[in-house]
Order: structure tokens, then sequence, then C-alpha cells
């Protein structure tokens, strides 16, 4: 494991190393010529270049024990400079709001060893206390008087067994088996809830907090080379549900903001909902996917820099990665200004006119955008993810509220909705830069530095392999719109709707998969790989049951679903026709999420990588465009090949679970923390 926020810092600049040297005469191209690990070959590089003056101050061990407090399920500390087993290790390639799954191949962010922020290291110790618990290795946290129970009792004790998380263990004699003092392993010592021996008394409260951590860890190593935790299902669903909450809330408040303006167009009437389709499409495909793509190497970079115990590099990886981003948007910039000619060759030339207008407008938020995608991974770096979620609070409902003034009250019609989002791109990085300021987060800058200039190479190539997934996937989508508006305007702005629900619906089940994945990564990484498999099976479950209501959702409101967006019969009878289709496609939808992550959280991420591209351009287009032009199924052939392609990646990734070696997985695992 990478060395605690608290270890002793590593010598900024001692004597002048290998890589160093390399980094200090080396131009742009020969930081390309490396074989070490790319994350940590680009730390040993930034470290080189950075002054001696600019090393992190070691810190003060006790102070930070002190202040990280004893921790239980429910609260989070900031800092942990306790060495030893974890269980919990981070998600890596995390990127809100995002139209599918991203799954980087081979190369990518997710090859690099996990980093732990020390508010994760705290919840690690907290999910190793709650299964110790669970297995009556450690005493409950409230104590029963069977005494005083009567009827409400008996009620209770039903309540426990069918939802409590505890493992169930044969009764040894009367009572409930609940009620039996917990069982202890060998060698354990009092964990955080006994009184602490006088003889072991220290004389800073922060020992004493070292002393509690390195009790639970040595319990914990005992009961897992015991092979004494297991877990429940009731337990599986209590976490992944406390994982995922957030998160939904987050994926959903940033959709909303593409969503918003489509809202808001759709009833100018059906050429302007079609366009303001087409025109998302086209930016997510040429800008918003490399940019997040491209972005997931900061998950690695900022985690490893931040971990290594140098605060400081983190910013230095995120200015990096902002001066690239910026550079690419310049390209950018001259399709989207001149985009019109281009977009005419495809697509009806009105269409392409109003989306080529809304490209010149929202061209002026790019650059925010890279901002806060880089931004957010500088937060999330340092285990502050909730900072996004604020963030987006404020900036959801303000955005909904500019859609409206805009285009509405101030008379600006279909030039107001990409002015809207253009003006809430710039808001974003702005109160998330407000925030880093004046609430938690900057010990992490280190002010602007030249060596953002340098160096680019390890960046470049740890970054490549997660945009080129996320742009193949998001590819795929743009041409069945551009298919679509090839079949007349209506079936556009009818294709402008479908997207816009399915997409939404689909921020549900993604949350869920990350936390399913989070898990399970969790559980592999502790060498609980039975408890690991229980969850995959309950995160499996839950997709089933998301698929299920979205089904239902979708096919109850066909017809009113529609009338959000327009009130053109000629469209809202289009969608309607082909929301059974995507009403099916939910359940394979919600499926395949799923398994993409139960493969990130066994190490597997390459075979759901291919099988998800293999699914959308070897299975999903050309039954798609069979159907729908072949057979002149329209729009509804379109979605019959995406629910295929869905369902046989679905088969696939869960027959390859089912068929791989777990254990094999958990050793793998236990390399990758080792080599960290």
């Amino acid at each position: 494991m990478p060395s605690s926020p608290g270890s002793q810092p590593m010598p900024a600049k001692s004597e002048p190393s290998a890589v160093g040297a390399a980094g200090h005469q080396s131009a742009f191209a020969s930081s390309f010529r490396s074989a070490s690990p790319l994350a940590q070959e680009m730390l040993a590089r930034d470290l080189a270049e950075c002054s001696d003056s600019d090393a992190d101050i070691p810190v003060d061990t006790d102070a930070l024990l002190l202040e990280e407090g004893d921790g239980d399920e429910d609260e989070v500390a900031d800092f942990d400079v306790t060495p030893g087993p974890t269980l919990y290790r981070r998600p890596s390639g995390v990127a809100f709001g995002a139209t599918r799954p991203a799954l980087p191949g081979p190369g990518g962010p997710l090859d690099e060893p996990p980093v732990l922020t020390p508010a994760e290291r705290t919840r690690s110790r907290d999910a190793e206390r709650s299964l110790l618990r669970d297995n009556h290795l450690l005493p409950p946290k409230h104590q029963r008087h069977p005494a005083k129970e009567g009827l409400a009792g008996w009620a209770a004790g039903l309540y426990r067994r069918l939802f409590s998380t505890k493992v169930r263990r044969p009764p040894s004699g009367f009572g409930d088996e609940e009620a039996q003092p917990p069982a202890r392993v060998v060698g354990a010592v009092p964990d955080e809830t006994a009184p602490l021996l006088a003889s072991r008394r220290r004389s800073s409260a922060g020992q004493q907090q070292q002393a509690v951590r390195e009790s639970l860890n040595e319990q914990w190593e005992a009961a897992v080379a015991a092979g004494q935790i297991r877990t429940t299902w009731q337990r599986e669903a209590k976490t992944i549900a406390v994982y995922s909450r957030s998160l939904i809330v987050t994926f959903l408040l940033q959709y909303s903001l593409n969503v918003a303006s489509i809202f808001a167009v759709g009833r100018l009437g059906t050429h302007e909902l079609g366009a303001v389709s087409l025109a998302t499409m086209t930016a997510n495909i040429t800008c918003y996917a490399p940019v997040q793509g491209l972005a997931t190497s900061l998950d690695t970079l900022c985690a490893q820099a931040f971990g290594s115990g140098h605060k400081h590099l983190v910013g230095l990886q995120l200015q990096r990665m902002t001066y690239f981003l910026f550079l690419l948007l310049i390209p950018v910039a001259a399709v989207w200004l001149n985009a019109e000619p281009i977009l005419a060759m495809m697509i009806e030339k009105e269409s392409a006119a109003l989306a080529a207008t809304y490209l010149r407008i929202i061209v002026f938020g790019a650059p925010a955008y890279a901002a806060f995608e880089g931004g957010k991974r500088f937060v999330q770096a340092q285990g502050l993810f909730h900072a996004t979620t604020y963030v987006l609070l404020v900036a959801a409902p303000a955005n909904i509220l500019m859609n409206w003034l805009f285009v509405w009250q101030f008379g600006w019609g279909f030039k107001g909705a990409p002015l809207a989002v253009a003006v809430t791109q710039n808001m974003l990085p702005l109160l998330l830069f407000f925030y880093v300021w004046r609430v938690e987060g900057s010990e992490a800058w280190g002010g602007f530095r030249k060596a953002a200039l340098k160096n680019w190479g390890p960046m470049i190539r740890l970054a490549l392999p997660g945009m080129v997934m996320v742009v193949a996937e998001w590819f795929a989508f743009e041409i069945l719109t551009l298919a679509s508006g090839r079949m007349g305007v209506a079936y556009l702005a009818a294709q402008s709707v479908l997207v816009t629900v399915t997409s939404t619906t689909f921020q549900i089940p993604f949350p869920l998969s990350i936390a399913g994945s989070t898990r399970v990564a969790n559980l592999i990484g502790a060498k609980l790989v039975d408890a690991a498999k229980t969850s995959a099976k309950v995160s499996v479950a839950g997709g089933v049951l998301v698929g299920l209501f979205n089904v239902t959702l979708l096919a109850a409101l066909r017809y009113r679903i529609p009338l959000l967006f327009t009130q053109d019969r000629e469209v809202i009878e289009l969608v309607a026709q082909t929301m059974p289709v995507c009403a099916a496609m939910q359940l394979f939808d919600s499926l395949a999420a799923v398994s993409h992550g139960l493969l990130r959280g066994i190490g597997r991420q390459e075979f759901g990588g291919y099988a998800n591209l293999a699914s959308y351009y070897l299975v999903a287009l050309p039954i798609s465009f069979g159907f729908g032009f072949g057979l002149d199924w329209k729009l509804t052939g379109l979605w019959v090949g995406v629910t295929g392609g869905l369902f046989l990646v679905s088969l696939a990734e869960y027959l390859f679970m089912w068929h791989v070696d777990w254990n094999q997985a958990a050793k793998e695992a236990e390399h990758r923390n080792a080599s960290g």
C-alpha cells in the first residue's frame, strides 16, 4: 500500500536519480520512454522537479490521531496515519453523470494500484468493525435485556430474524442466539468500546487512538485468518444502499443539466427538439466524452499523489491535466464554430442550422466543463465526494431557472437553452473553487507551478485508454441519433425524447453498479471471497429490482412521458410506439450495468470493456440498421438492436463471472495491494 498521509514524507530532491535526471534534461517526447508504473513514474519525476522548499512538512502524528477520533459506522474522520490491513478499496474511474458506463481497457486507470484517502481508511475500519460485530466477535453496539421484552420484544425478535445483519449461529441453550456473549478470536485485544487496561494507558490521547486501531487490526487479521468472517444478504443490502444513495442523487443532479434544456426547447417545436438532441450528442462525442475519458486518469494520479504524503502534487496533477484539456479544446472549438456544413451533409438543413447555433453558443462553456471535470477528481482524491454534490445542489436548480427565464420569460427562444447551459458550466468550477477555498480541500493545492508544463507523457499514456473506451461507447449512440435523423424530423425529435428518458433511468442502476463494484472490491481485497460472492448476488438482485421498476415506469407512462417534452402529436405517437421496446431494454440495461461493476470489482474490467464494445458495434448497430432500415421498423428497429446487444453482453458477462476463479481474483488483488 502507498504510505499514508501521515507517514514520513519522501525527500523531495536529495540526489539526482535516473528518473529525476530524465525529468530535468528531457523535453516532452522523452517523457514517454519509461517502463515503470505510470503513476509512480510521474510522482518520482514531479518530486524531482519540485524544490526542497516545496516538500511537505512532516505531520504531527498525535495531532492527527486526536483529530480523527474513535469513528463509527456513521462517522467519517479526516485523517489516518495507521498502516495495516484495510477492507476498503477506492472505486476508480468514477465519472459522475455519465450517459453510459465507461470501462477502460488494459493499461487504463483501473489497472493502477488502489489508493486510500484518510476518510476511506476510516470507512475501512468501520466496515471491519461492523463485520466483526455481525460475526459476534465484538460486543453489539446496544445490549438487549430479554427480561424486559414482552409482545413487543417478540415482534422485534421476528424483525431481527428477517432483517438483522447478524450472522446466524446455532443457539447454545435457551434464548435468542443474539443474546449470547460474543465470541473472541485467539489473540484478540479489547476493542474500542471496552476500557483499555491501566497498564496500557498512554499519556497522549493520540497514542490511545493508535492502540485502539492496532487492537482492531489484530482482531481483524486473526478473524480473517481463522475463516470467521462471513456476511449476510441483509448486511450487503444495507451497505450497497448506503454506498449508492448519494451517488444516485449526484448522478441525477448532473444529468439534469442536460435534460433541462431539452425540456425547455421541446415545446418550441419539432425542429428545435431534434436539433437540441443532435447538438448535445455532437458535443458529447467531440468534447464531453473525450474530456471525461482523459480526466479519469486523475482518479489514479491525484489519489496516488495524495496517498504518498506529498499533497501539493495533487494540485500539480490537476494543473497539468487542465492545461492539456484546454489545448485539446482548440480544435473542438474550431469544429463547433463551423459545424453547420458538416451537419447539413447528414440531416435536414433547418435542424442542422439550429444544432450548429446551439454548438456555437455552448463553446463558451467548454473550458469550464473541462476545469470542472478535473476539479471533481481533485476533491475526490481527498475523499471529499460530497463537495461535488453540494455544488450540483446549487447549480442544478439554477440551471432549471435559467432555462425557464432565457427560453420563455425573456423571449430568447431556442438560443436561450444553450446560453443557460454555458452559464451553468461556468458556474460549476467557480462553485467548486469556492468550496475548496472556503470549506475544505485547499491543503492539496500547492499553487501554480511551471512543472505542470512538463512530464506530460505518462499522463497521456494513462489517459488515452480511458478516452478511447468512453468515446467509442458514446459514438455508438451518436450513430443511432444520426440514423434517426435520416428518417425525418419527427423521428429525430422522438429519438431525442427516447435517449433522454433512457439515459435518465440509467442514472439509477449505474450508481448501484459502482456501489456493488466498490463493495465486492473491498471484500476481494480483504480475501473474503465467500462474502464477495454474497455481495455480488445482492447487487444482481438489486439490479433486477431497479430494472423491473424502470420497466414498469416506462410501460405504464408510455403516453404520458412524451407530453413532458412536446405537444406534437406525431412525435408523441412515435415515442409511445417505441416505448415498449425501451421499457424491455431497462431490465437488460440495469443487469449490464451491474455486471460491468462486478467485473471491475474482481479486477476483470478488460473483459467487460471488450464485451461492451463488441455488443455495440458487432451486435447492436448491425441489428439496429437491419431492423430499422432493412425491415423498415424505423425507431422500433433501432432500439431492438440496442436491447439485443445489452442482453447478449449481460449474458456473456454473467457467464464469465460464473466460471471465473474468484480466489485467483483475491490473490491478484492482494498482489496489487502489496505492490502499491
